[in-house]
């Protein structure tokens, strides 16, 4: 297997008297879409938040493609190669997607100002193929707030895509989206990350899509990572089972 594109390792942060994150180790190999699943609390989140700098450890070490980014700034992070999107979109609604995508574009490119208009021709091509890669073309004039839940998730993965990463990190990519979008918006996803060569993790609730999208499974229980491996290995565990959904 090839060497990790993310490591942590004795990673720890308390928020209180609550261990969030307590000796958590774990990789990310390139290519993978990783599942991170847990119960409400368990330290998901958490661990997206120190990968990003959200947050810092107060312990431990967290390295992308072998250079140490522990307590690095969110922009920092960002510009090493680590993007994410959020559980809640986080979008500019009354723009469109168009001027959305462009400003991550714009964002990524160190291009910054009031005076000097984002819509140059390069800019806006990169734009449009990324709105493309989504499947959202026929959206790009929309302003987001027109856009269907399942359509946000999208227009706000665009945005990190548009940022060119190593590493995408989701959190919980298809909460609030209806059943029947589910599995559409994921196959969409993956085809995004294929084509362009990038890695994820995804926080996710919903076993029946881990099991058919995910490469591995990382299970999270009161800040601690007790199982990692193959998704039906990991899920056909019972402990796995009892920690996440509570069956015996």
């Amino acid at each position: 297997m090839n060497a990790p594109i993310l490591t942590a390792r004795n990673v720890h942060v308390a928020f209180g008297g609550v261990r969030a994150a307590d000796d958590v180790a774990l990789d990310i190999f390139p290519g993978e879409f990783l599942a991170i699943i847990g119960p409400n609390g368990s330290g998901k989140t958490t661990f997206l938040n120190l990968c990003t700098g959200y947050v810092r450890p107060t312990g431990g070490s967290i390295s992308l493609s072998g250079r140490e980014i522990t307590g690095l700034t969110p922009r920092a992070i960002t510009q090493l190669g680590i993007a994410r999107s959020f559980q809640h979109p986080q979008l500019f609604t009354e723009q469109s997607l168009l001027e959305n995508v462009l400003l991550a574009v714009a964002a990524r490119r160190h291009f910054w100002s009031p005076l000097r208009p984002l819509d140059r021709q390069a800019y806006v091509e990169e734009a449009l193929s990324v709105i493309e890669l989504i499947g959202l073309r026929h959206q790009t004039h929309s302003p987001v707030v027109n856009l269907p839940e399942g359509m946000r998730k999208l227009a706000d993965i665009a945005l990190a895509l548009a940022l060119k990463p190593q590493l995408l990190l989701l959190d919980e990519p298809t909460s609030g989206v209806s059943s029947d979008e589910k599995f559409s918006l994921m196959d969409t996803l993956i085809s995004a990350l294929r084509r362009q060569c990038v890695t994820a993790a995804f926080v996710e609730h919903d076993i029946e899509l881990v099991r058919k999208y995910a490469d591995r499974v990382a299970v999270w229980d009161q800040g601690r990572v007790f199982a990692v491996g193959d998704p039906d290995q990991v899920l056909s565990d019972a402990r796995v089972m009892q920690a996440v959904v509570g069956v015996d």
